[in-house]
C-alpha cells in the first residue's frame, strides 16, 4: 500500500461530527481508527516514520488525546514518554501556561524536572487546529532547555492556522490534513 492510499485508509475511517463541542465546530472523531487494530498500528507508523533515526530521547504528550498516540509513538521510536496535563492531575513541583482553545480557554503543566537530562524531544497530539495547546505544550518544553525536533500530529485542519502559530517551534509532520 502506498502512502496515498494508506492516507485514504485512515480517511476513510474519521468521522464528521457537527456542531461539537459547540454550534458551529466538526469535531474530526478518530475514535473509528482506534478500534481497527491495522488501522491503529498504520497511524502510528505514519506519525513516527519521520522521526526515526533522529534520536528522540522523549515523546511528550498533552492530555488526554496526545496519550493515546504518544504512548505508541514513543514504544516505535524506543524512547520514553512524558505526559503534558491539566492542572492537579501532577503530585510534584510543576511548570504551567495558559493558554487560548478554538472554543475556550484552558491551562496545561508539566513536572518541572520531567525533562532533566532529555534533550531531545518529539510533542504529539492527535489534532492540530488553531495551535493553542501545541503552542502551549512547546512553550513548557522550552522552559527544560530541550530541543523539540519534531511536532507529529494525526490530523491538522489547516484552514484555522495552527502551523503559522507554531512558526520558530519545530518542523509539523501530520499524516492528513482538512
Amino acid at each position: 500500500m502506498d502512502a496515498t492510499s494508506s492516507v485514504e485508509r485512515l480517511r476513510g475511517l474519521i468521522r464528521d461530527v457537527q456542531d461539537f463541542p459547540k454550534p458551529g465546530i466538526v469535531f474530526r472523531d478518530f475514535t473509528p481508527l482506534l478500534a481497527d487494530p491495522s488501522a491503529l498500528a498504520l497511524a502510528v507508523e505514519l506519525m513516527a516514520n519521520p522521526f526515526r533515526g533522529k534520536r528522540i530521547d522523549l515523546v511528550i504528550g498533552a492530555e488526554s488525546r496526545g496519550f493515546i498516540f504518544g504512548i505508541a509513538i514513543a514504544q516505535a521510536l524506543a524512547a520514553g514518554f512524558v505526559p503534558i496535563r491539566k492542572p492537579g492531575k501532577l503530585p510534584r513541583s510543576v511548570h504551567g501556561v495558559d493558554y487560548e482553545l478554538e472554543y475556550g480557554s484552558d491551562r496545561l503543566e508539566i513536572h518541572s524536572d520531567a525533562l532533566d537530562g532529555h534533550k531531545r524531544v518529539l510533542v504529539v497530539d492527535d489534532l492540530l487546529a488553531t495551535g493553542g495547546t501545541m503552542k502551549a505544550s512547546c512553550e513548557l518544553v522550552g522552559r527544560a532547555d530541550a530541543e523539540i525536533v519534531g511536532i507529529a500530529v494525526l490530523i491538522e485542519l489547516g484552514y484555522l492556522g495552527g502551523r503559522e502559530k507554531l512558526a520558530g517551534c519545530a518542523p509539523v509532520h501530520a499524516v492528513m490534513q482538512y
